[in-house]
């Protein structure tokens, strides 16, 4: 059996090195079967972009200079990064790998150019190779260099930020990365697919039920269903089944980090208001770890189109959106682990203590609770048995492709529930969305609701609420409901819930952070019971501990709201911090009024 896993691996992964030195660049761009870039030329020019002389030395004191041989390999795909290249003398070829193992020659770069995508500003393993074609010197730039560079060198910075994005943007267009193999419709090839996605991984997928090579290969290998989904790395490295927190591993998502280290400030959650609170406080100094469970942006990032998000009059998907907050967040310098789950809050021990699920500490002297809501699990007969089975909570390409040309179910009467309706509008045959309420006008925004009455093939069943579901071995293909003096049901293999918020509040057992009777975290007078809070709105009863965005009790549960109290809440913990070093230095504690903690 490990020699035919080999054997696909080996059919996905080609040394990229020894074909360039074994074939002229005729014969490389022989190999391609397209431009590899082609759907971002229009682009090319900021992609591609040189500096000045002037500019390249003003990138020197960021690096230090590197000279390499012809045919030596500056960087290799899936090995560690050594950071940004600025190119000073000779010629780099740069090559990238495909799903089924052709090279395809991406650039030649030479003097002036730089070789890089986010990954040197991650510090994550390279995903392509870059290969030196006549003698070369660089300057090398190291992550944190780089970050440092972008922050002080204002005009440069930007241009070298807009190519690294474009680029890895071409990245996930042409399929470079792990690839996966399984059947797309399964849970944990959806889960996997899901993982890459929310953190704008490049990655191909091969349908093991349609690709015929695979198929044939897949029937020699002695394995069981367990050993699937398989991911071929970048590396060449071969994972069965594996979950996120493996595949995270291996790709080298997730940093060490410095246990005698005190942050300023850690963050959990990495949603629109984690994000905005890491941006803000990174800028202005302080020192930042953000965790989440998942990925960047929370159920912000399910979002296909968020249309009423300010400065933005065409729309910008969740992802986007909060993509860029996440390579922000990054260019100021804050330390970030996803997927890492925050399992406990010691908040008795001085400094705070975040013990994440594989029993890492993380000490800071304030701590941020941005850990969202989820979605409410509806009380439905059978749910638990066709959740990632036919049963979604939140829309993705992922599973809009699963839905091309069926019909299907959308629980929910919220904007993201909307948002979701117009969306997969577009893929399937027909969608059916079912509130429980009379109506959209109470809970969907006025365009939302315009748009989706439009739509030809969406149909509104106000008043209908499911009762049970039902299905085979392949998964979900009835849903029975009940409405007034009737039932209904729908033959369908999909349905989609966006049904209420539950806070992810569970990591906080044992701390003592109030809470409403729903669980939302309470903050400013309702959780200290003071006189006057003016000064500390979003600090949970617990000194030091602040919550925002949709896990605080009372937000407005909007993205602009999230982000506003991100941006609020720093300047309260810098009034915490003050305290702090006030305390550290012997002076007198603050005084504060009646009732306060």
């Amino acid at each position: 059996m490990l020699e035919e896993v080999e054997s696909l691996s080996r059919r996905y992964l080609i040394d990229a090195s020894n074909v360039i030195s074994q074939h002229s660049a005729a014969e490389i761009e022989a190999i391609e079967a397209d431009a590899a870039f082609s759907p971002l030329s229009s682009r090319l020019h900021q992609m591609l972009p040189s500096l000045s002389p002037r500019e390249v030395e003003r990138t020197r004191s960021f690096g230090s200079v590197t000279a390499w041989k012809a045919g030596e390999m500056l960087f290799k795909m899936g090995h560690p990064s050594p950071g940004l290249i600025v190119i000073l003398s000779g010629l780099v070829r740069v090559s990238r790998r495909d799903a089924i193992g052709r090279v395809h020659r991406v650039v030649d770069q030479h003097a002036g150019h730089f070789l890089g995508e986010i990954a040197q500003l991650f510090g994550h393993p390279c995903l392509g190779d870059g290969q030196a074609i006549e003698d070369t010197e660089g300057i090398v730039i190291a992550s944190v260099d780089l970050r440092n560079l972008l922050v002080t060198e204002a005009e440069i910075g930007e241009k070298i930020m807009r190519a690294l994005i474009i680029r890895r943007a071409a990245l996930i267009e042409n399929g470079s990365g792990p690839v996966l193999v399984g059947d797309t419709a399964d849970a944990r090839m959806i889960a996997l697919q899901r993982l890459l996605r929310r953190n704008a991984y490049p990655h191909t997928v091969i349908d093991a039920r349609d690709d015929p090579q695979t198929v044939k290969l897949l029937e020699r290998i002695s394995a069981s269903k367990a050993d699937f989904p398989i991911m071929v790395c970048p590396d060449g490295t071969v994972l069965r089944a594996p979950d996120e927190n493996h595949v995270a591993a291996h790709l080298g998502w997730l940093p060490e980090f410095d246990a005698s280290h005190i942050y300023d400030l850690v963050i959990v959650g990495a949603g629109p208001a984690g994000l905005a609170a890491a941006v803000y406080a990174a800028s202005e100094g302080l020192s930042v770890a953000i965790f989440d469970s998942r990925g960047p942006g929370g159920q912000a990032s399910a979002s296909a189109r968020i249309e009423n998000y300010l400065g933005f009059p065409t729309g910008v998907s969740g992802q986007a959106l909060t993509g860029r907050a996440f390579i922000q967040a990054q260019k100021f310098g804050v330390h970030i682990s996803i997927p890492s789950k925050a399992e406990v809050l010691h908040c008795d021990r001085t400094p705070i203590e975040v013990e994440l699920e594989d029993h890492r500490s993380i000490t800071a002297h304030a701590v941020v609770i941005a850990s969202g809501a989820a979605y409410r699990k509806p009380d439905i007969d059978g749910l638990e048995r066709f959740i990632g089975r036919g049963v979604f909570y939140g829309t993705s390409p992922i599973e809009a492709k699963l839905c091309k040309g069926l019909d299907v179910v959308i629980v929910g009467g919220g904007n993201s529930a909307g948002q979701g309706v117009v969306f997969l509008a577009s893929h399937a045959k027909h969608v059916h969305l079912l509130i429980r309420a009379p109506g959209l006008e109470a809970s969907m925004s006025r365009y939302l609701i315009d748009r989706i009455a439009r739509l030809p093939n969406v149909t509104l069943h106000v008043q209908t609420e499911i009762t049970s579901l039902s299905g085979d071995e392949a998964g979900l293909t009835r849903i029975d409901c009940k409405r007034p003096g009737e039932s209904v049901s729908f033959a369908v293999k999909h349905l989609f819930l966006f049904t209420g918020a539950v806070p992810n509040t569970d990591w906080l057992t044992g701390c003592n952070v109030t809470t409403d009777e729903k669980g939302f975290v309470l903050t400013g007078s309702r959780a200290h019971r003071r006189l006057d809070d003016t000064d500390r709105t979003l600090e949970t009863s617990v000194p030091g501990v602040f919550a925002i965005g949709d896990v605080r009790s009372g937000s407005t549960k909007r993205v602009a709201a999230g982000v506003g109290e991100g941006a609020a809440v720093v300047s309260q913990i810098h009034g915490v911090l003050q305290e702090r070093r006030r305390l550290a230095l012997g002076g007198p504690a603050p005084t504060r009024g009646v009732g306060q903690g």
